[in-house]
């Protein structure tokens, strides 16, 4: 067996791990709050009051303005300096929820934006209040356009993780630099990470179309239900 292959194999199994135990829940666990984040941002910017909806436009500006990179250095390194310590992990949390959360915020405000207020006329006509017809009326439409560019966002955040090892959590890029370390064969294990990004990159993209193609067959039988 090749040298190359047998390192590839023999780091397989931690870069694995890492991938398990660090970038698969801050990937899951960042978009879900950033998606929180980002779905309170919309509904302030379009329906809240001004002071608000000044606030988190600036909110915005500033995370879609500087390099994710940046921020992260900023929460982890830059606010010990103002007394406020976190571990790498919660830092590098905070730091990638509220950067999906500015850019998740203008998807979906987009999406709520493009149901025709018809709809929202209609709900009103049948008794819904605005709570009601936001839940049951708006946001199901809106999603139908926001799958997809929150789709790629997530799919980015999976590769965006490997950031994170800039500020020492341990996911699978800093293992596989760690291994780098002890064995100086770069090339191969840098490799051999990109190919298991590459990996989970495929399979969302595959679940992607799938959701795709199902929100589209939902849409037509409601459109033909109208």
């Amino acid at each position: 067996m090749p040298p190359w292959l047998l390192l590839m194999l023999d780091s397989l199994a931690p870069l694995l791990w890492a991938c398990l135990t660090f970038t698969i829940p801050l990937t899951i666990l960042s978009f879900a709050f950033g998606l929180l984040l980002g779905l309170a941002s919309a509904l302030i910017r379009l329906f809240g009051p001004k002071p608000a909806a000044a606030v988190v436009r600036f909110y915005v500006w500033i995370i879609r303005g500087t390099p994710l990179l940046v921020q992260l250095f900023l929460i982890f390194y830059g606010l010990p300096s103002a007394g406020i310590l976190l571990d790498a992990f919660p830092a590098a949390l905070i730091g990638f929820t509220l950067n999906i959360g500015a850019y998740t915020s203008e998807v979906i405000r987009a999406a709520i934006s493009s149901v025709p207020k018809g709809q929202w006329e209609a709900s009103f006509s049948i008794g819904m209040n605005w709570s009601q017809a936001i839940r049951r009326t708006v946001l199901p439409q809106a999603l139908r356009v926001a799958v997809p560019p929150l789709s790629n966002t997530f799919i980015s955040l999976v590769k965006d993780t490997s950031l994170a090892a800039a500020i020492t959590v341990p996911e699978m890029f800093q293992t596989a630099q760690r291994i780098v370390a002890v064995t100086y064969e770069p090339l191969i294990l840098y490799v051999e990470a990109a190919l298991i990004y590459l990996a989970i990159s495929s399979v969302l993209s595959a679940l992607q179309a799938r959701l795709e193609v199902r929100l589209s067959r939902y849409g037509g039988f409601m459109e033909g239900r109208a």
